[in-house]
C-alpha cells in the first residue's frame, strides 16, 4: 500500500432522533493512501456518506480523528479536500463558468486567473461551449460535471465524492465513470468515493471497503486487482463477474448478521 495519506482513527457518532440515540459509526477506522482511489461500499443507510462528511470536517465526530498528512484536522474543512455530492448543488443565479470558479474566488485569486482554470476544466470535463449556460439548461449529467469541475479547480489533494452519479440514468452514469477515471488518471488525485453499487465500486477503485447496514462495521476490505487504464471490456471479464458476485455475497450474509 502507498504511503498513508488519509487516516480515519476510531471514528464514532451518532445522532439523536425522537426515540433516542441513533449510532451510525462505532469506532470506525480507515487508512487511505497517497493517490489511491478507495470505495466505500454498503447498503444506503449504513453510514458511509456520514463518514465521509466527518472527513470533509462537515460534521464532528463523537470520538476518534481523522488524520492527514500526520496533521489531526477532525472537525476543520479545507486542507486540500474537496466534495462532490449527489445533488449537485449549484448555484442557480450563477453561470456553468463561475460555479466552477467559485472556490478560487473565496480564495481571492483574481478574475482572469480563475476563469482561465475554470474553463480548462469545463473543456476537461467535456462543456465547452457551455461556459454562459446557467444550471437550469442543464441535464443532470451536465451539472454533475459542473460539480466534479468545480471541485477539481481548487486543485485538491483529496476528491471526496458522496455517490456523485446515483441520480443518474444507467448510460450517462457509465460515461461519467470513464470521464472520471480519465481524470484521474491524469491527476491521480486520493480519492474517497461512496457508492451502493457494487459494479461501479469494481470499476473505479484500486480499493473496496464494505460495510455492513448501520451501524456499520467493515466486512471486508479487497483490492481491486484489475489493471488500468480500465474500459468497457473491463466489466466483461470473467474475473469481473466472479469478484462481483463475492461482494453480493459478503452484503448479503452482513444483512443477515445485522444485530
Amino acid at each position: 500500500m502507498p504511503e498513508v495519506k488519509l487516516a480515519v482513527r476510531n471514528v464514532s457518532k451518532a445522532f439523536r432522533t425522537p426515540a433516542g440515540s441513533l449510532p451510525v459509526l462505532v469506532d470506525q477506522s480507515l487508512n487511505v493512501g497517497d493517490r489511491e482511489f478507495v470505495a466505500l461500499l454498503g447498503p444506503s443507510g449504513c453510514g458511509k456518506s456520514t463518514l465521509l462528511r466527518i472527513i470533509d470536517g462537515l460534521v464532528q465526530p463523537d470520538s476518534g480523528a481523522v488524520i492527514q498528512d500526520g496533521r489531526d484536522v477532525t472537525g476543520r474543512t479545507g486542507f486540500g479536500k474537496a466534495m462532490v455530492f449527489q445533488t449537485f448543488d449549484l448555484f442557480p443565479w450563477r453561470t456553468v463558468l463561475d460555479n466552477v470558479a467559485f472556490g478560487l474566488e473565496v480564495r481571492g485569486v483574481e478574475r482572469k486567473t480563475r476563469h482561465e482554470r475554470a474553463i480548462r476544466l469545463i473543456e476537461q470535463v467535456g462543456l465547452a461551449g457551455f461556459e454562459r449556460s446557467f444550471p437550469r439548461q442543464l441535464s443532470g449529467g451536465m451539472q454533475q460535471r459542473v460539480g466534479i469541475a468545480r471541485a477539481l479547480a481548487v486543485d485538491p489533494e483529496i476528491l471526496l465524492m458522496d455517490e456523485p452519479f446515483g441520480a443518474l440514468d444507467v448510460m450517462t452514469r457509465e460515461v461519467l465513470q470513464d470521464e472520471l477515471l480519465g481524470i484521474w488518471q491524469q491527476d491521480r488525485k486520493t480519492v474517497v468515493f461512496v457508492t451502493h453499487g457494487v459494479e461501479e465500486a469494481l470499476y473505479l477503485a484500486d480499493r473496496v471497503v464494505i460495510y455492513s447496514p448501520r451501524p456499520a462495521r467493515v466486512c471486508a476490505d479487497l483490492t481491486v486487482p484489475f489493471p488500468r487504464p480500465r474500459s468497457e471490456e473491463t466489466r466483461w471479464l470473467p474475473a469481473f463477474a466472479e469478484m462481483r458476485r463475492e461482494i453480493g455475497e459478503i452484503l448479503k450474509q452482513a444483512g443477515k448478521d445485522r444485530p
